[in-house]
């Protein structure tokens, strides 16, 4: 739907090309980030704004939700729960709700209704690992996106130790139709169990059309949810019977997820041939990726509460509206290269989860998952070279005590981190949002020191540094403050040594035009004028040469090859220049390239720009990939790659090849040169981070934010292996997403919630090494 005169032009850095709907709470855009990522953006209605109760649930919805991380979900990219109207941003899933998808087309059948249950049932089952209980299941919170379900908004929830919740107040919030007995009854006792109730009422509908306890008033229709039993007429006896028992009024007859899983994949037919595979393979893996047992996390009661719509006039005393715990202050977004992900989806009203307890399986320190006994890893002599010596398996986090520099990590209570790494002669480096600089020993996983940077007072919520890179034994930061009592934000471009952390030199940089980089040789540095742009040594600071990036545009700088080039953009009207740089003097060329794209990598020598598919490919939302563009900087002749289809998820250019990662750990390789598609594997990653391929050994490896990490054969797609995760506590609501960094015959994984480790690829089942 195309923009309203009032709408705004952009909010939190982004800016709305549409919107998406419109719901009592509030209104959700499509946006775009500078580096072109798009992301559905809330907006609260301006007049819930001013309710100190809304705005406690709104911060309650955003935390919730960034707790929650699996393939069938939209994680939070961005927030501000503070401003003059709350806002929050989450990854775009381009695809209709199921509500739409029923309306158009009628009930679900086949493989189809196949997709729907058992992706339904592994997004349960991530949300509450999670600690979390959604309480809103309907069909207008479910995206059906290409690759599977999608479970979105996430509105009023609370720790399962808090029995106070924000709905004690004669009001009862939530959805009738989809809503459990004790929703109604007593929303304290609402637990997992609730959502089981909830999936079972979705499931009715979407086979026949009416919900179970269809009434002609929200008043009679809770009164059959609490006392009647469900009509279920229409459905085929294997499937009644596992829906019944779904439906059951007593939390204890419920099945839990592990059983309802083996059910649906019993009693709904199994994919065709050519159909996706997402699922099947998913569900093989259910019982190794997790414990055998997980009703405590999928089927047993425990305190809850309801969720957002208003069940028609005169209805708001017993179906109120629902508002948001805390959340910390919003980090300012920059379109770094380390944002994962496809851009995403947002629910258009705040519905509704408790936290239950966090129940967290024991991932046993990353055991190894063979995809089968064929494929599970061969001997390090025959793939993997052995890692350098004096090397072991390690973990640790980025705020582990520094025997050099500061100590300690930067004190802050409500913080939780968001940090990225990079790897230099067997040194790991790691910074982030209110991460100080610190080095790691790439060997044993060591702290070695931690730079002693950040002002007095300064909290973790008002540091970032963010790392350019390493050369000439200098590691290059930027590093910006932003104090929580002030709204200016100061920016430098510090050097330290790589040896003892130690501050080399530091210019204070404007870089709202442009993104700074590290290329060869060259730091580049921005004038306060925030257009020039001075090239200087690495070491010691000084000076080269300067050049101006065009006025009105947004830069950022890429090495490819050895070539420095900028894409830089033009919101209004649209635009988008690439600039080539020549690095002995900064003269420029200027190239026109397609506004809705990126620079992405070189094939052949040549710089690859990615274009998005919007123009040609309507129908994928605007956030898929389309064609790669060649480009001869010299004659600025050019060659257009369409690819096969468009793709979405995050691009990794390497080796003549374009690997493509989606959100739910779908990888997909395709020819740069020609645009075929080579080969497509689900993995069981979910948030997974962007590619990284070993030219050496033909693999590519990904991570997820929760530490999974995969495997795959470069050439024929085949799934090698995956780990079980690493990290007990998810982080994915931040700018910087998981990866795995290559360390000499080892690799590096990184994950947001600063997380660390080393593993061996021939055995990536072996334990970290203690002490």
């Amino acid at each position: 739907m195309p923009l309203h005169r009032d709408d705004p032009k952009s909010v939190g850095g982004y800016k709305l090309v549409d919107r998406l709907g419109a719901g009592g709470m509030g209104i959700v855009y499509r946006g775009r980030a500078r580096s072109g990522r798009e992301v559905a953006v809330k907006v609260v209605h301006a007049q819930y704004a001013e309710d100190p109760v809304f705005r406690t649930r709104f911060r309650q919805e955003i935390e919730a939700v960034r707790k929650v991380s699996g393939a069938f979900t939209a994680p939070v990219v961005d927030a501000d729960p503070e401003a003059v109207r709350p806002w929050m941003a989450t990854q775009y899933v381009p695809g209709r709700s199921l509500a739409d998808r029923l309306r158009e087309r009628g009930p679900l059948r086949g493989t189809e209704l196949r997709q729907l249950a058992l992706g339904l049932v592994e997004a349960l089952r991530d949300i509450h690992r999670a600690g979390v209980v959604h309480r809103d299941l309907k069909p207008a919170n479910v995206l059906m996106a290409e690759d599977g379900p999608r479970v979105i908004d996430f509105g009023i929830s609370r720790a399962a130790q808090n029995h106070q919740t924000l709905t004690e107040t004669g009001q009862m919030i939530g959805t009738p139709p989809f809503m459990s007995p004790e929703q109604f009854t007593d929303a304290r006792t609402v637990g997992p169990a609730s959502d089981v109730f909830s999936l079972g009422a979705l499931l009715v509908y979407a086979v026949t059309g009416r919900g179970p306890f269809d009434a002609d008033s929200p008043y009679l229709t809770a009164y059959r949810v609490v006392h009647d039993e469900p009509v279920l007429d229409g459905l085929a006896p294997q499937l009644r019977a596992v829906l019944e028992r779904c439906l059951a009024k007593d939390v204890p007859d419920r099945p839990g997820l592990d059983d309802l899983a083996r059910e649906f994949a019993a009693v709904l037919p199994e994919p065709a041939d050519g159909d996706p595979q997402t699922m099947s393979l998913r569900l093989d893996t259910l019982s190794a990726l997790r414990e055998p047992d997980a009703r405590g996390a999928g089927g047993e009661t425990g305190p809850g509460n309801g969720t957002d719509t208003t069940a028609g006039p005169g209805s708001k005393s017993l179906f109120g509206r629902a508002h948001g715990t805390r959340f910390g202050r919003r980090r300012r977004m920059r379109p770094l290269w380390a944002a994962t992900g496809t851009v995403g989806a947002l629910a258009l009203g705040l519905t509704g989860y408790a936290l239950v307890g966090p129940d967290w399986e024991d991932s046993g320190g990353g055991a190894l998952l063979e995809s089968s006994a064929s494929s599970a890893p061969s001997s390090s002599s025959s793939r993997w070279p052995a890692p350098p010596d004096g090397w072991r398996a390690w973990q640790t986090t980025v705020n582990e005590t520094a025997p050099l520099g500061t100590p300690k990590a930067i004190a802050d209570t409500t913080f939780e981190g968001d940090s990225a790494c990079v790897l230099h002669d067997l040194a790991a480096y790691c910074a982030g949002q209110g991460v100080l600089p610190v080095r790691l020993d790439g060997l044993t996983g060591k702290t070695v020191w931690r730079a002693d940077l950040a002002p007095a007072g300064v909290d973790g919520a008002e540091y970032w540094a963010q790392l350019l890179g390493v050369r000439e034994g200098a590691l290059l930061v930027r590093q910006s403050i932003s104090r929580m009592d002030s709204t200016t934000e100061t920016t430098h471009v510090v050097a330290l040594d790589t040896k003892t952390g130690a501050k080399l030199w530091s210019r204070e940089v404007n870089d709202d035009n442009v993104d700074l980089t590290l290329s060869g040789d060259l730091v580049l540095t921005a004038e306060a004028d925030g257009r020039t742009m001075t090239a200087r040594s690495p070491r010691t600071g000084a000076a080269r040469w300067t050049m101006k990036v065009p006025d009105g545009y947004f830069c950022e700088f890429s090495t490819v090859d050895t070539d420095l080039y900028a894409h830089c953009t033009l919101d209004d009207p649209e635009k988008a220049l690439l600039l080539a740089v020549d690095r002995t003097d900064g003269s420029v060329r200027r190239i026109e390239v397609p506004y809705a794209s990126r620079l992405l990598g070189g094939v052949d020598g040549r710089p690859a720009v990615l274009v998005w598919a919007d123009d040609s490919e309507p129908a994928s939302g605007g956030s898929a990939h389309g064609r790669l563009l060649l480009i001869d900087p010299e004659t600025n002749t050019r060659s257009t790659t369409k690819l096969a289809k468009a793709y979405d998820g995050e691009p990794t250019l390497a080796g003549g090849t374009l690997w493509i990662v989606s959100a739910n750990g779908r990888v997909t390789a395709v020819s740069a040169r020609t645009g075929k598609e080579l080969w497509q594997t689900p993995t069981s990653l979910e948030s997974a981070g962007k590619a990284a391929y070993d030219t050496r050994t033909r693999t590519l490896y990904m991570s997820s934010s929760s530490g999974r990490v995969a495997a795959l054969d470069g050439r024929k797609g085949t799934l090698l292996w995956e780990t079980l995760p690493r990290v007990t506590h998810v982080y994915s609501g931040g700018t910087v997403g998981p990866e795995v960094l290559l360390n000499e015959g080892s690799l590096v994984v990184t994950a947001p919630d600063g997380t660390v480790f080393g593993l061996d690829p021939a055995h990536p089942e072996r334990e970290p090494a203690s002490g």
